[in-house]
């Protein structure tokens, strides 16, 4: 053993306490034992006869017994094993030494790269931001997509939900915005994922330049603890760069497999199950993560993007509509869209940004007011026009929007490669309109 391992075994059993409980009885994913008295949410660390060691977290508490659920799976754990609480709690390595790097929800590097270093640790879990403590949110933040800096324009600190089916175009919208941004800082979180789209995602998406990117990646076949945390874990490296007053890129994929997760543990603890099978605890767990984005006074700003798979299209969807509801808009990815080759797939007519008319010149929001006019008269109309059984002349206003198809269905298009500034965007759809 090095001298930095041994460094390292000594701290964390100097982060341990003296006594210790043990295990009683085990489930299909909850763990009983007894001789501590934890509170709920505290962290422990399970020792194995073989000197394997992992984590748990602690979910319920009684009289003379506790019960947690690990962060890996229960298979080689037996009766007797021994359970010391962590007394710092769950922590996460934050600071420059994370940027380029590609990390597990504990924080363990999942890249060649090494050891962490040049870091510092932040709790994973943290109160959201107080609502008197929020900014004003007045500046754009650009993504580089002209159909959403244009039509759908959002500001630094703003939440907006990325809403699709499966096979629409997510993680493809995603790579364009990561290379788009203005920001300095951009945290992605890859929750419940397959495995082969992290190295796919940082070479096809991301063209395997990860400067000032940092990635936290639960897959699908991680215990749902994992996958829940991870989305923690990643807020958390999100806030220690706001907290140093830089603007930070936050991306989630998926909002629903972290939902998922929590439904397994919710449903394992005896929660009664509501709309789809989610717990009560899904729905208050949302907001839990999402409020923590956002703009501080005094400090930087954490605009977060999270995209939320629905399943068969379906927007009435649970996840769907209550993650819709915590945000301050939504962009749909239509999959019609994807049928007549236009990418990136967004439906301007299905989606909202709460807050572009705050934050654009008033020239601009009259362009955008005006295109959705003119491309839903096209929408409505569409079946009549393909047949011939409009007549031009009859209608001016639809007139223009015939005249103007070709330029606003090209205005949608981009090249996932393109990148264009915000200017560039804006002048393009106040020309034209």
């Amino acid at each position: 053993m090095s001298l930095k391992e041994l460094k390292v075994k000594l701290q964390q059993n100097i982060n341990l306490s003296p006594q210790y409980g043990t295990i009683k009885k085990i489930s299909s994913s909850i763990v009983y034992a007894d001789g501590i008295t934890p509170s709920v949410g505290d962290i422990v660390r399970i020792k194995r006869a073989d000197d394997f060691e992992s984590l748990g977290m602690v979910t319920v508490s009684e009289d003379d017994k506790f019960a947690f659920t690990p962060f890996s799976f229960i298979e080689g754990y037996k009766t007797g094993d021994k359970v010391l609480l962590e007394k710092s709690g769950l922590m996460f390595p934050v600071g420059e030494g994370v940027l380029g790097r590609v990390l597990d929800p504990l924080g363990n590097p999942m890249d060649d790269k090494g050891a962490l270093e040049n870091i510092s640790f932040a709790p994973t879990i943290t109160p959201p931001i107080r609502a008197m403590k929020r900014g004003i949110i007045n500046e754009v933040f650009s993504v580089g997509v002209k159909s959403i800096d244009g039509l759908l324009t959002c500001g630094k600190g703003q939440k907006m939900g990325i809403f699709a089916g499966s096979g629409v175009g997510k993680s493809t919208l995603m790579g364009m915005i990561v290379k788009g941004c203005s920001a300095p800082i951009k945290v992605i979180a890859l929750i419940g994922e397959r495995g082969r789209e992290v190295p796919e995602f940082i070479q096809k998406n991301l063209n395997g330049d990860l400067s000032n990117t940092v990635l936290i990646v639960a897959t699908s076949d991680d215990s749902a603890l994992m996958r829940k945390y991870g989305a923690f874990s990643a807020m958390a490296v999100a806030e220690y760069f706001k907290n140093e007053g830089k603007d930070v890129l936050f991306m989630m994929d998926s909002v629903t497999r972290f939902a998922m997760a929590q439904r397994e543990i919710g449903l394992a603890q005896g929660e009664p199950p509501t709309s789809k099978g989610y717990p009560p605890s899904v729905l208050s767990l949302l907001p839990q993560l999402m409020e923590r984005a956002g703009k501080e006074d005094g400090k930087g700003s954490i605009t977060a993007f999270f995209t939320v798979l629905v399943e068969g299209d379906d927007l009435s969807d649970p996840i769907a509509d209550q993650t819709r509801s915590i945000l301050d808009g939504h962009i749909v990815l239509n999959r019609e869209m994807t049928d007549y080759g236009v990418f990136p797939p967004v439906g301007i007519l299905n989606s909202a940004s709460r807050l572009s008319n705050e934050i654009v010149s008033p020239e601009h929001k009259e362009a955008a007011r005006k295109f959705r006019r003119l491309y839903a008269l096209l929408k409505e109309n569409e079946i009549l026009i393909r047949i011939g059984s409009y007549q031009k002349g009859n209608d001016s206003e639809l007139d223009e929007a015939i005249d103007k198809k070709s330029a606003m269905e090209d205005f949608l298009k981009q090249n996932e490669s393109e990148k264009i500034p915000y200017k560039e965007s804006v002048e393009r759809l106040i020309n034209m309109m």
